[in-house]
């Protein structure tokens, strides 16, 4: 079996509801499903699961459990806020990603040097990032104007934008340029324009902080597949006493994991500030540190899965800016794919599973029969379900590192 057919089979849990979506999107009052503007919003609301994610994975990796992304990327966005107030939104960046370091700096002395618990650590550096952010932006802020215990000031000045020449329209010395995708969207061509819409989202308008963001997905495969730094680190959260023997410092490696995974998860940080209101909000996180650990748990510990759970979500949450009607063919959508979930469970004689599966879609294919709307409290909640549904029901065999979560003292064995 080829590497694509594997592929292809492990990710079906994206690739079904994905076609689902462009088959409903068909019918004219769901067509927002499809949309550029539907998908350019995912892709931006996605971002900041990717690279919490991608923290999770660079701290995992080196067998250290980092449930202290939620505090790491609070630390990120005041940060940020407080390095663009200054000199503007790029320092701001690094500022973000310095914070994030620092609070991953004290997570690696804890659990690393002191043999904390990592769960007991992880949920301190939680707590402990909610409280500095307050008393830190009330110290930096206290003689700015529209500032408060809980906002900071605005952030001026813009990242920068791009939209691709020819294929999206954008602009070559000031002159406009033909936007093919763009057209094709309009044909309203069956899969043709949902799929041009789809590029058409991702290429047009798009920040140099979001293509920095994307790149961090091949520069992750590279460091921790192609490189001996990568094999050291990931040697050490396989077998860290046989790495010992072998020269490797494990100490240094997972204090390196866990220093790249703040940084990550203050960059996360740092992009909600920037690409959001440009200002620090206390409570801005709201959570996407727990789903990007999430979304490492259904990419199974690759940075490419890590992505397409962090598009998952952030589709879902990109719902929240279309109509209730479109909402509404969320629930046919869901029904179906459990449909196809329940076949295959029932296929692997999984009856449990299956059964449980199918009870479930039935309740929403009676719903989606019975109302022709939905409450906007699930539309609120819609990106919250769709993380569980998907949780819940993966049937993909978890590959964790073995010695994640496990203490470890230099010259002991394994």
């Amino acid at each position: 079996m080829n590497k694509l057919t594997i592929f292809l089979r492990e990710k079906y849990l994206v690739i079904t509801p994905i076609l689902l979506i462009i088959s409903i999107a068909q019918l004219e009052q769901y067509s927002q499903l499809t949309t550029s503007g539907t998908f350019g919003a995912a892709l931006r609301l996605s971002i900041p699961i990717l690279l919490a994610g991608l923290g999770g994975l660079f701290s995992e990796r080196t067998g250290i459990v980092n449930i202290g992304l939620e505090g790491m990327m609070i630390m990120g966005t005041w940060f940020t806020a407080w390095g663009g107030v200054l000199y503007g939104p790029w320092y701001g960046i690094l500022f973000g990603l310095a914070g994030g370091a620092l609070f991953g700096l004290i997570h690696a002395v804890a659990t690393v040097s002191f043999q904390v618990d990592h769960i007991v650590s992880g949920v301190a550096i939680n707590i402990l990032a909610v409280g500095a952010g307050r008393f830190f932006n009330i110290l930096a802020f206290d003689d700015y104007e529209y500032a408060s215990s809980t906002a900071s000031p605005i952030v001026e000045g813009e990242i920068g934008r791009i939209t691709l020449p020819f294929i999206s329209g954008g602009e070559i010395n000031g002159s406009p340029t033909s936007n093919i995708l763009g057209s094709l969207e309009e044909q309203n061509i069956i899969l043709l324009s949902d799929i041009a819409g789809l590029l058409y989202g991702v290429t047009s308008n798009i920040s140099y902080f979001s293509i920095i963001s994307l790149l961090m997905i091949p520069g992750s495969i590279y460091l921790l597949w192609r490189t001996p730094l990568g094999l050291q680190m990931r040697s050490v959260g396989e077998f860290p006493s046989g790495s010992e023997s072998l020269g490797v410092n494990v100490y240094l490696m997972k204090y390196t994991g866990v220093i790249i995974s703040g940084a990550l998860a203050g960059l996360a940080g740092a992009y909600l500030v920037l690409e959001g209101p440009s200002v620090y909000l206390e409570g801005q996180t709201n959570g996407r540190g727990f789903i990007g650990l999430a979304s490492l748990l259904f990419g199974n510990y690759r940075p490419f899965g890590i992505f397409l759970g962090a598009g998952l979500f952030g589709f879902a949450d990109a719902l929240q800016l279309r109509s209730e009607e479109s909402i509404h063919g969320l629930l046919i959508v869901i029904f179906l794919f459990m449909f196809i979930l329940t076949a295959r469970n029932i296929y692997q004689r999984n009856i449990r599973s299956g059964v449980l599966s199918g009870l479930v879609g039935l309740a929403f294919f009676v719903w989606f029969n019975n109302s022709t709307t939905i409450p906007i409290q699930f539309v609120y909640f819609t990106p919250h379900l769709t993380t569980l549904i998907v949780l819940s029901f993966a049937s993909q065999k978890f590959r964790m590192p073995k010695s994640v979560g496990k203490p470890y003292k230099k010259g002991e064995l394994s």
